[in-house]
């Protein structure tokens, strides 16, 4: 029995969608829904279910569609309807994990509870072994479950573990009224809480010009100790890496809160920091619908191949296989595909096959890292 698309409220019309934030009970009557679909279809000839939406996770089966008044792109990924049978095994598991998964997020939903990804997985694996044998099986299926409910994970009581922080020029004041100042907090900065729902209802106060995201925590540490942003009119934040979804959503929200404030990204000048600035500027396959949800328009203030002049010789490091591999994916990916300067950057990298850390900067001295940040800000030199 095919169900028609039209028998679930929450069905995406359009090829391309993305996923909303909506409350508990609409989660939960979307799962009851989909639960009366499934008994239904028992009853027919050829058991089937037509309404198992998976994610597809390739570069090849996105679409970019044009945002924001720069003329940025942003990640659509489509959420391919496939007919799922019974009696075959890859369609038997694909739908069996999203069903082991749902019965456990609409537990979750009644209790008013939350879990990270972590937690369910050592859950699924306890409850279903021959299942889930890794993390990574259990963050796709909680994408499959986002592209066949149409909501994002916090929707469904799934939270993601936070690394990231935030310092400098910015006070932050939550619903309960009380604020911090992140003026006055230690080198690690205020802690970015992985609680979507919270970082929603959060309000922002601010009097600087500029967002200035590092990737790595050493020197959003020094730049915090130093006290940059008291000399320079700055907020700062790092994900310590690659952005998980919290750091993603809290410089969205600041973003949102004081728009035309350049976002300007520090980074390694290799191709993972070039993927870095990607992540944050496009989103990611590997968020399924959701990738776009949170994009905001990055620029690539440093490291760059014009800067490699200042570092010393001996501080370039060799090219790995790793690295060439990532450069040739982001040469023939679809988001540099009008971005003809990103492309140089990786061009002069691979022609060098050299990289360079930002650290290496500290050839000059310590205070060298603000002087080099603040004469890149002031002559406009990001791309």
């Amino acid at each position: 029995m095919a169900l028609p698309h039209q028998s679930t409220p929450f069905h995406c019309q359009a090829q391309s969608c993305t996923a909303d934030v909506i409350p508990p009970e609409e989660v939960r009557a979307r799962i009851e829904v989909l639960a009366k679909h499934f008994l239904e279809s028992l009853n027919s000839p050829n058991p089937s279910i037509s309404i198992l939406s998976l994610v597809c996770r390739t570069t090849e089966s996105t679409q970019f569609q044009e945002g924001f008044s720069t003329g940025s792109f942003t990640y659509l990924s489509r959420a391919a309807q496939q007919k799922k049978s019974f009696t075959q095994l890859n369609g038997m598991r694909s739908f069996v994990k999203v069903w082991k998964l749902m019965q456990i997020v609409y537990e979750l939903l009644q209790l008013g509870k939350k879990a990270t990804q972590r937690e369910l997985y050592y859950r699924l694996l306890a409850d279903s072994p021959d299942y889930f044998r890794s993390q990574q099986q259990v963050n796709d299926t909680i994408q499959d479950l986002v592209a066949l409910l149409k909501c994002s994970r916090y929707s469904l009581g799934i939270i993601a573990s936070s690394k990231g922080a935030v310092v400098g020029r910015l006070l932050i004041e939550d619903e309960s009224g009380e604020v911090v100042d992140c003026t006055r907090l230690g080198p690690s900065g205020h802690i970015i809480t992985a609680d979507l729902g919270f970082l929603e209802g959060l309000r922002f106060r601010s009097d600087a010009r500029y967002i200035l995201v590092v990737e790595k925590d050493a020197i959003f540490q020094r730049l915090s100790e130093d006290r940059y942003f008291q000399s320079f009119p700055a907020i700062i934040l790092t994900a310590k890496g690659y952005p998980d979804l919290a750091s993603r959503v809290m410089l969205y929200r600041i973003c949102k809160a004081f728009p035309g404030m350049p976002i300007l990204a520090l980074v390694d000048w290799n191709p993972a920091g070039l993927a870095i600035i990607c992540t944050y500027k496009f989103g990611s396959t590997r968020m399924g619908l959701e990738a776009p949800r949170y994009v905001c328009d990055v620029k690539w203030l440093g490291l760059r191949g014009e800067d490699i002049e200042l570092l010393p010789k001996e501080a370039l490091i060799e090219f790995s296989h790793k690295d060439h591999q990532l450069a040739r994916s982001l040469l023939a990916s679809k988001m540099l595909e009008n971005r003809e300067a990103y492309k140089l950057e990786v061009g002069k990298m691979m022609e060098m096959s050299k990289r360079a850390e930002i650290e290496a900067l500290y050839a000059h001295g310590y205070d060298f890292l603000g002087h080099y940040i603040t004469q890149k800000i002031l002559r406009l030199q990001y791309i």
